[in-house]
C-alpha cells in the first residue's frame, strides 16, 4: 500500500490545492497529522475517501470534535499511530520513540514541527513537515510504502513557498558565487 502523510497544512480552503489534489491521486490513503486549521479544509480531504487523521492544537474546535487525538491502526501487519504533537524537538525523538512504544506501534507519525523527519531504530518516526507552512525546510510530505510487512520511507519534495530562512541562505549562497 502507498500512503502519503502530510501535517500542519494550515488552510481554511474547502477545496484541496490542485498540487496536492494531484499527487493524492497517486497514493491508496492520506494521512494528516493535524493542523487542517478548518472544518471547510478537513471536509474537503476527507471527500477523497482516503483520509485517516488526527486534529492538531491549531484545529478550530469543530474539527477537534470530529478527530480524536491519537489514531492507531493496522495496515498489511504493520500498526501506525498518529498523534499531533510528539515531540518539542527536532534534534531529539527520545521522548517519542517511547510513545511509540508506549502505543504498541511500529511506526509513529506526528506533526507539529513543519520539518520533515525520518528516524528507523526499532520504531519509525516520522515527521511529514508541512506542503504548505515549511519550517527550517522546504515544502514536503512523507511517502510511506508497506509491502509484504516491510515499510520503506521519502520525503517527498512539493512545489510551493520555502520557510524565509532556507530562502534567505540560498541567496547567501548565491552571492558567494
Amino acid at each position: 500500500m502507498k500512503i502519503i502523510i502530510i501535517s500542519d497544512t494550515h488552510l481554511s480552503s474547502d477545496t484541496v490545492p490542485a498540487y496536492l489534489s494531484e499527487l493524492f491521486d497517486n497514493y491508496e490513503m492520506i494521512i494528516h497529522a493535524g493542523d487542517f486549521d478548518t472544518l471547510p479544509f478537513y471536509r474537503a480531504l476527507e471527500a477523497t475517501g482516503k483520509l485517516k487523521a488526527v486534529h492538531g492544537n491549531s484545529d478550530e474546535p469543530a474539527v477537534k470534535e470530529i478527530l480524536p487525538e491519537k489514531l492507531v491502526f493496522e495496515v498489511e501487519g504493520v500498526k501506525i499511530g498518529v498523534i499531533h504533537e510528539a515531540s518539542l524537538s527536532i534534534v531529539d525523538t527520545t521522548a517519542t520513540r517511547y510513545m511509540a512504544l508506549e502505543m504498541g506501534v511500529d511506526v509513529l507519525i506526528f506533526g507539529h514541527l513543519h520539518r520533515p523527519i525520518i528516524e528507523k531504530s526499532d520504531v519509525i518516526l516520522i515527521c511529514p513537515g508541512s506542503p504548505t507552512k515549511p519550517r527550517m525546510s522546504d515544502p514536503c510530505a512523507v511517502e510511506l510504502e508497506i509491502k509484504d510487512g516491510a515499510v520503506t520511507t521519502n520525503i517527498i519534495p512539493i512545489t510551493g513557498q520555502s520557510c524565509s530562512y532556507i530562502e534567505f541562505s540560498r541567496k547567501l549562497g548565491e552571492n558567494d558565487n
